[in-house]
């Protein structure tokens, strides 16, 4: 069988370094969310760029699938191997290359985590601001072009990449981009591989921006009586001009589950979360600006704080989110919708979303990124009861329709995967024939990620 030359040429090549165990097999299987385990033929845990091109070669030979993997974080099933092959774990090229301090950028592999990246830049001054809450790897980040709570200021990945070095299907090793802060030389590459999935390649280096850490950070909490007055609240602070960090929203039914988990007493009523950065006059005038907005609005008053353990606490509870609203039905797995739309359309998304969840049968609290008009509904069900998950299915096309419908997207920030390909066509119509055909022009044998993101795939 070709898998099994292929896994010899392998265990040649890296030795120990290729794993058949089944305990790795599994734990390169699963998702965070509702897909069923779905291993590979063999994890790889390549150490180096010429080594992760003599993997993608070996498997081109024999026309053997290639997955990337990073943290294995991701919710729409990315990295599941739904067509067999070789897993390529990146955790051994976890290294910062070189920080630029002057330029204010730095070239990573892709195994380094957020965190471990911030920890090291924390004496140059300098940060990494791309916070999807969990410790994402920076290659898995851009491959899905994640996001998180700051992207409200900072941006997303697809801003904070400026080049990539990337092993393509039949070998090669490119390099896109420069460090020159912008360009007009061709086609841009490294834009076409931030969210591409690993379906048209793997990332053994990134190059990424770096912004300073600000001088003074203000964080703080307020509630509302209902969704529509929280999102009018926000709007209203876009459009004075109030630089916002981040501005989170949840739901009634995650508050409470905020209280279970965390052991907090918030009321069961929309709440929003926000912090500003600057000097700490700034901050002050800001949050104060802000209180003014949310009373309003009649929110409750606006309890902020500049004292780091404060703040650490409310985005530690924030960022935990999805375990608490998972461990509000005990055994349950989620399917995660992530729709994004137009910030004036958010209140009518989010309330019809919730009239569609409160009149099923299944509970579905709801969180998201208010600041960028994207909000997650978090679908629990039992998956041993069938028509729980069709009912979820069912719930998450509601709510693409809907975005679509009001101009938005089916996929805010968590990607495709297989998750929300079917959503695809719909969403790009020729367009998304347009990005099959820039697959098989790179990738003629469909050996990268199979089954992904694109159309005959």
């Amino acid at each position: 069988m070709p898998v099994q030359q292929a896994l010899a040429e392998l265990r040649h090549l890296l030795g120990e370094r290729l794993s058949l165990s089944k305990a790795d097999l599994d734990a390169h299987g699963r998702s965070e969310s509702h897909f069923r385990t779905t291993p590979p033929d063999g994890v790889v845990f390549p150490e180096t760029s010429e080594e992760a091109q003599d993997i993608v070669r070996i498997c081109a030979t024999h026309n053997v699938p290639v997955i990337g993997w990073g943290a294995g974080t991701s919710l729409e099933g990315h990295a599941l191997a739904i067509r067999g092959g070789i897993c390529v774990d990146f955790s051994r090229m976890n290294k910062i290359l070189e920080i630029r301090s002057a330029d204010m950028d730095v070239t990573v592999q892709p195994g380094v985590t957020r965190e471990a990246l911030n920890e090291e830049l924390r004496a140059t001054g300098l940060f990494f601001p791309v916070d999807p809450g969990a410790n994402a790897s920076i290659g898995g980040m851009a491959m899905t072009r994640a996001s998180g709570t700051t992207a409200v200021r900072y941006g997303t990945m697809r801003d904070n990449v400026m080049g990539m070095q990337v092993v393509l299907a039949d070998g090669r090793l490119i390099h896109t981009g420069t460090r020159a802060r912008k360009s007009a030389s061709g086609y841009d590459l490294t834009a076409l591989m931030v969210g591409s999935e690993g379906t048209l390649g793997l990332t053994t280096e990134l190059t990424l921006k770096l912004h300073g850490i600000p001088e003074a950070i203000s964080a703080g909490i307020c509630s509302f009586s209902d969704m529509a007055s929280a999102v009018a609240a926000v709007t209203e602070t876009i459009q004075m001009g109030i630089p916002m960090a981040r501005i989170e929203f949840v739901c009634a039914d995650t508050a409470r589950a905020f209280n279970t988990y965390a052991g907090v007493s918030m009321d069961p009523a929309p709440h929003l979360m926000v912090e500003f950065h600057g000097s700490p006059e700034s901050t002050a005038q800001d949050a104060e600006r802000f209180a003014e907005i949310v009373a309003d609005h009649d929110g409750s008053p606006f309890r902020w704080s500049s004292r780091e353990e404060e703040r650490r606490a409310l985005w530690a509870m924030r960022h935990n989110g999805y375990y608490a609203i998972l461990a509000s039905r005990k055994g349950a797995r989620a399917l995660v919708t992530d729709i994004c739309v137009p910030i004036s359309q958010l209140a009518r998304a989010v309330e019809e979303t919730q009239a569609d969840i409160a009149a099923s049968i299944i509970p579905g609290p709801i969180l998201g990124h208010v600041g960028d008009g994207n909000f997650h509904a978090i679908l629990l069900v039992d998956l041993d009861q069938p028509a729980e998950l069709e009912e979820a299915k069912r719930l998450s096309d509601r709510m693409v329709e809907r975005s679509l419908a009001l101009g938005g997207t089916a996929t805010g920030e968590h990607g495709v995967g297989i998750g929300k390909k079917p959503y695809m066509a719909a969403e790009h119509g020729d367009a998304w024939d347009v990005m099959g055909s820039i697959k098989q022009a790179l990738d003629p044998q469909g050996i990268m990620n199979p089954g992904k993101v694109v159309p005959g795939n």
